[in-house]
């Protein structure tokens, strides 16, 4: 074997480890870019998830002043001292008056004993909003929402004395999977019509 010979043996070697080098860069290049991609899709999910759980909050707010009609025997449950259909381990019903309202438990809330994803009050039952769900880039379901009446007190006043209503509303939002979901939480105080005028 001559000397050339072992030099275009030697050459092929490097070429080979060059080649290989290369290979590797490349697929650790295309693993990067796919897991950014896959990174993105899974923000952008929950962003659209975090979107419709707030829609869901404004959407349970409208229901509390009245939804859609405000003589409405739903609307009748948000009165002022009023606790009707407020029920441990909240109504139920496909949409009747007392869906997802639920009465005041100290030692178990509501938003952890409600099926949120399916026996809550999906977005515009009571208050004739729309909002697009199920195909392509938008949510996969309509958000949902249960609303816990609250003790409310006001600094100076007994226990018999109300001047409106205090809620805890809880809801969930769904991402273009179903399987993303995010859950927010609210307060909120419907102030009775004639302590409104005192104020």
């Amino acid at each position: 074997m001559t000397r050339f010979d072992r030099t275009r043996g030697a050459a092929l070697l490097t070429a080979l480890f060059v080649l290989l080098a290369l290979t590797i860069i490349g697929m650790s290049a295309a693993q990067t870019a796919l897991n950014a991609e896959k990174s993105a899709r899974i923000e952008r999910d929950r962003h659209l998830a975090f979107q419709g759980a707030e829609a869901g909050l404004v959407d349970a707010e409208r229901d509390i002043e009245g939804g859609a009609d405000p003589a409405s025997a739903r609307a009748a449950r948000f009165a002022a001292g009023s606790a009707l259909g407020f029920v441990d381990g909240c109504g139920a019903g496909p949409a009747g008056p007392n869906l997802g309202l639920c009465a005041y438990v100290p030692a178990a809330p509501a938003w952890q004993l409600a099926e949120l994803a399916d026996a809550a009050t999906a977005y515009g039952t009571f208050t004739g909003a729309v909002l697009p769900a199920g195909a392509g880039a938008l949510p996969a379901r309509l958000p949902r929402y249960v609303i816990e009446l609250m003790p409310l007190v006001s600094a100076g006043e007994d226990a018999g004395q109300t001047n409106g209503n205090l809620y805890r509303i809880t809801a969930i939002g769904f991402g273009a999977r179903d399987s993303t979901h995010v859950v927010l939480q609210a307060f909120y105080r419907k102030v009775a019509p004639n302590a409104a005028s005192l104020q």
